[in-house]
């Protein structure tokens, strides 16, 4: 009693989104540069922060509590920013009998969020080979995948996860991400177009502390804003065409020759919202080469 108490009273308005679908992670991390769990320095300063006070003494005993108990106690600790005690309250949940599945799903979660991808990858893939039909961690591997530049392996395991729920937005959205960056385009303006008729807010990166993880970006970010504004053009929506021409542009991307080369977007080429952000990107060069240019050093004659 003691523990939903405190549930009820500390922490249901903070999980309020932890129980939305998605997680958002970055494009990669690199496996040769996995971040570090935290020391036994900087565990000590989270344990001595005011959050921690008022959690500390409302979590449930592992030796007596119940799985379900441990694993919510789990699940406010990944919430509250405190990793390595999550993984902590996943494990002696297991141990008292918690659904392995799940359990090794949100492991490797916030494995993920800490960039341990390879522990991660080694979670989701335990949670695959036992139980083959959890669409979740097969999404969740092409993830870990993704994060390591194996895009074959992401586009595997993203397929096996569509395979198995055709309604996410998510899998099919990471499945176009990871055929973009196989140079894939047609296949992942397929699956792009899959996922904005599911969720037309899918590309908006919203971090919704979920357990099913979600790409958001790539290594080619104003290529694939560019795909993006390609699939609007085609579907005749101008508002969201200028919206990801605009974060191409953003994010460097010579608007002028990108408009010219596709047989969608030339029909706007004379439109004045694509001439304002045209002209805003001339702009935004020549204050940057202006920025570059070394400091004069003054006339050879100078005293």
């Amino acid at each position: 009693m003691r523990f939903r108490a405190w549930l009820l009273a500390f922490v249901l308005a903070p999980l309020t989104a932890y129980g939305a679908e998605s997680i958002s992670v970055p494009p990669s991390v690199p496996p040769q540069q996995p971040a570090p769990l935290t020391s036994a320095d900087e565990r000590a300063a989270l344990h001595n922060s005011p959050d921690w006070a008022l959690i500390a003494p409302h979590l449930p005993d592992p030796q007596t509590a119940s799985a379900a108990e441990l694993e919510m106690a789990g699940d406010v600790l990944r919430a509250r920013r405190f990793p390595e005690d999550a993984l902590d309250y996943y494990g002696y949940a297991m141990r008292r009998g918690g659904d392995v599945s799940t359990l090794l799903n949100k492991m490797g979660i916030v494995r993920l969020e800490l960039h341990q991808l390879d522990l991660a990858h080694a979670m989701f893939l335990r949670t695959v080979r036992a139980h083959k039909n959890n669409s979740i961690a097969w999404n969740n591997l092409g993830v870990t995948d993704y994060a390591m530049e194996d895009y074959r392996g992401a586009i595997d395991a993203y397929r096996h996860a569509v395979k198995l729920n055709k309604n996410s937005a998510v899998f099919h959205s990471n499945l176009g991400l990871a055929y973009f960056e196989k140079n894939d385009s047609d296949d992942a303006i397929r699956e792009f177009a899959r996922a904005l008729r599911l969720d037309p807010s899918i590309m908006s990166g919203a971090d919704n502390g979920g357990t099913t993880a979600h790409v958001i970006g790539s290594h080619n970010y104003s290529g694939m804003c560019l795909e993006m504004a390609k699939l609007f053009a085609r579907q005749h929506d101008a508002d969201r065409m200028l919206y990801w021409l605009a974060k191409a542009t953003d994010a460097g991307l010579n608007l002028r020759e990108a408009i010219r080369s596709d047989t969608a977007l030339i029909a706007y080429e004379k439109d004045p919202r694509v001439l304002l952000l045209i002209e805003n990107e001339r702009q935004m060069h020549s204050r940057s080469l202006a920025a570059a240019k070394p400091p004069s050093l003054g006339s050879s004659d100078s005293h």
